[in-house]
């Protein structure tokens, strides 16, 4: 029966498509990563709040950039698409922003995200987050985009919110950070959201 209902995004829209470039407002724009990127990998693996919130393990830079080479992977595989934040006028990325667990048959995907301190405070992770989940509604089709982050990460509950993601609930014990199990908030949209 569930085949009987056609795929949300067709398979192969998205890796026909170029992954495409944002302008944000203010000093930083998304774009693909590039192996000059490497060390802000190294570099997030090294900052401590990113290691505490997220899983960067990329220590080296030769690990960075195979990293790198997969995320392109990724988008070709329309598993998750992955942006780097960077200065509009050139130079090394600041930030990862991204949808991984891409669901195209089901049509939601989750949003992952970090700044290094270079990056942080400018407001431009929220304007990031708004930016990509119109990209996923208007242009890949999808129909709800998820943020999920540890209760004790108010900084990145405030990115969520501003960016619109209402607060659905909180999952018990949702995922294993460094000092245990936390309990996970999940906001959501839907394409269908004002």
């Amino acid at each position: 029966m569930i085949n009987d209902i056609p795929p949300v995004v067709p398979a192969g829209r998205m890796c026909a498509l170029p992954q495409p470039v944002f302008a944000l407002p203010g000093p930083l724009h998304l774009r693909p990563w590039t192996r000059d990127d490497a060390p802000a990998l190294v570099a997030a693996y090294e900052d401590p709040d990113i290691r505490h919130w997220n899983r960067p393990g990329h220590r080296t830079p030769a690990e960075a950039e195979e990293r790198i080479t997969r995320f392109r992977d990724l988008w070709q595989a329309e598993e998750a698409a992955i942006w780097a934040m960077a200065p509009s006028d050139g130079g090394p990325a600041v930030g990862l922003i991204g949808l991984a667990d891409l669901n195209l048959r089901g049509g939601s995907g989750e949003f992952l995200y970090w700044l290094l301190p270079a990056g942080r405070g400018s407001g431009a992770m929220a304007a990031a987050t708004s930016r990509l989940a119109r990209w996923a509604f208007e242009d890949l089709g999808l129909h709800r985009l998820l943020i999920t982050h540890s209760v004790h990460n108010p900084a990145s509950c405030a990115i969520a919110t501003k960016a619109g993601f209402p607060l659905e609930g909180t999952m018990r014990g949702a995922l294993l950070h460094t000092d245990g199990w936390h309990d996970e908030h999940l906001h959501a949209r839907l394409r269908t959201d004002g």
